[in-house]
């Protein structure tokens, strides 16, 4: 059964990874290393099933080899995940002993920090692999990748209100935010320093009371999200918040956000589009995080990865006019300029298999 779930999902390796002492229950899974290792978050999650864990790292693995293509990078896609309650399982032991089995696949993957991860949990993964990114700045890491997401994410926004509306001016417009989080909170902050008005909300009451006191916001409650009258939505939580029930509730011209897997369904992508909706392919607007960290394998500087968070406007702008041309959604935009690009670089080269990290390395240690 596994095997064939791998087959149908294109994926090249899925490694199951337990140590008792621990507690630790990780699947790390490579979708495609064609452009090069793959790179991709940790996520630890209280997952319901095992077989939900498997399903949710299979769908973002692919999910980063899409995003590491679309944005231009020499990366592959993975991604991993932790089962366990990020608000009380963690320990040293535990990130150590996933460090391990990073370290024990030879640079064929790449971690980094994603949701109920943070930078000091990496730091533990560090000193058993230095196949990780997003560690602190003392070790040659760039820290916390959020505010680089955000940017990004205003980059994406920028490029479809321009398209939508012929400008790019972010203040004008109207915003519902749904979810505060790292990403979410830094968003927001952009959004509200061009004077934009922003509603929120999020399953953290406390964070929600900081974007009113602090930012002046305006709040709702979770399921009330879908009815503001905004001209963008913007999805910054977990995904599959664009589905058949809330699709008809929302009244915005555009759905740009930093939350991964937004769409429920292809359908409901190819309703967004008939609807007349513009909507912004999230892994081309969230890539900041992965760009930024990206650096961090050729050394990392602050001024290089700002400026790469610009190309994510001309990617987005560059979507559109795909889905223009070819007729078809934007999504499907998307994956075709994924697609073509991992294919005409597959001509050339062959899977990643392994110890293509050296210089990664050797960046790490210092040499």
């Amino acid at each position: 059964m596994i095997f064939e779930t791998i087959a149908a999902s294109g994926h090249e390796e899925v490694v199951f990874c337990q140590n008792k002492d621990a507690g630790l229950k990780a699947i790390i899974a490579v979708h495609n290393s064609v452009l090069g290792p793959a790179l991709g978050g940790l996520r630890m999650w209280p997952y319901k099933s095992e077989q939900e864990a498997v399903n949710d790292v299979l769908r973002l693995s692919r999910g980063m080899t899409f995003k590491n293509a679309v944005a231009g990078l020499n990366l592959g896609g993975g991604k991993a995940v932790i089962i366990g309650d990020p608000g009380k399982d963690k320990s040293e032991a535990l990130f150590r002993a996933f460090g391990r089995f990073v370290q024990s696949l030879n640079g064929r993957y790449i971690t980094a920090e994603d949701v109920g991860i943070d930078v000091n949990d990496m730091e533990y993964v560090f000193r058993e692999t230095e196949f990780v990114t997003g560690v602190h700045q003392v070790h040659g890491g760039s820290g916390d990748p959020s505010p680089f997401t955000a940017y990004g994410t205003l980059q994406g926004l920028m490029a479809s209100l321009n398209y939508k509306f012929g400008n790019e001016d972010v203040g004008k417009y109207s915003y519902a935010v749904q979810g505060v989080g790292h990403v979410g909170m830094e968003f927001v902050k952009l959004l509200r320093e061009q004077g934009a008005k922003v509603f929120v909300t999020d399953i953290n009451k406390a964070s929600v009371q900081r974007c009113v006191d602090e930012l002046g916001c305006e709040a709702v409650g979770l399921d009330d999200i879908y009815d503001v009258d905004a001209d963008v939505y913007s999805p910054a939580a977990l995904g599959g918040t664009v589905n058949e029930q809330t699709l008809p509730r929302l009244k915005c011209k555009i759905i740009c956000g930093p939350a991964n897997n937004q769409l429920a369904t292809d359908a409901i992508g190819d309703e967004v589009a008939r609807r007349g909706m513009l909507y912004a392919p999230d892994y081309a607007v969230n890539a900041g995080g992965v760009m930024n960290v990206s650096l961090e394998i050729d050394g990392y500087n602050r001024e290089r990865a700002m400026r790469m968070m610009r190309t994510i406007y001309y990617n987005v702008g560059r979507i559109f006019h795909i889905a223009e041309r070819d007729g078809i959604a934007t999504y499907k935009a998307a994956d075709r300029m994924a697609e073509e690009r991992i294919a005409s670089i597959g001509r050339i080269k062959l899977p990643t298999m392994g110890n293509n990290g050296a210089r990664f390395l050797g960046r790490m240690r210092g040499q």
